[in-house]
């Protein structure tokens, strides 16, 4: 027996979560500060009021978006992989595991890649963001310090190279080309800890 929650969502066509997938192609398309809730109702078919029966405003959908992207870094950072062990083995698990996580939340974390901190709500993610940058740049200065990564390189530096260059991938990837997520990180580590490991 369908409950009147499901009967509601038949009869608008969404849920919560397609609509977060719509919005944050629209976010992505036409940037977060340029996407109107007339945008949002158009790119869902639904009139603006039939929105807010899924979220409280436009806000609540790019912190769900942002949280979507961050959580998994997040949850990456928490994992004993990114704890235990040789420091240049954490951070290859940890650059392997942010394409992943990239290539798999694509949209949102383009997304969060284009975040300025305009709201509130950008500002909690680019601290996030932030945090997690400094454990990366922890990590990298680990590696350096047990001699794993080339003494001649600035490890604050390769810490900003070496996630510039994952974090380019949202400019280029497309899944349609064929390349997994595996197939990306597996050419970045050749070609960036080649260069890297002493």
């Amino acid at each position: 027996m369908a409950t009147p929650t499901t009967t509601r969502q038949r009869r608008r066509g969404h849920d919560p979560e397609s609509v977060l997938s719509i919005a944050v192609g629209v976010f992505n398309e036409r940037g977060y500060d340029g996407t109107s809730m007339e945008d949002l109702a158009r790119a869902l078919g639904v009139t603006k009021s039939a929105i807010y029966y899924h979220v409280p405003g436009k806000e609540q959908l790019l912190g769900r978006a942002l949280d979507r992207a961050l959580d998994g870094l997040s949850e990456m950072v928490a994992d004993e992989r990114a704890a235990s062990g040789p420091a240049i083995e954490r951070l290859e698990w940890v650059v392997r595991q942010s394409v992943r996580i990239l290539v798999d939340r694509l949209p949102y974390v383009t997304l969060l890649l284009r975040v300025r901190g305009n709201s509130r709500t950008e500002q909690v993610a680019l601290e996030r963001r932030r945090e997690f940058d400094a454990f990366i740049s922890h990590l990298v200065k680990e590696a350096a310090a047990e001699g794993s990564i080339r003494p001649d390189v600035d490890p604050a530096l390769v810490t900003r190279l070496l996630f510039g260059t994952v974090n380019s991938i949202a400019d280029w990837y497309q899944p349609s080309r064929g390349a997994s997520s595996d197939d990306v990180a597996d050419a970045l580590l050749k070609m960036a800890f080649t260069g890297l490991r002493v």
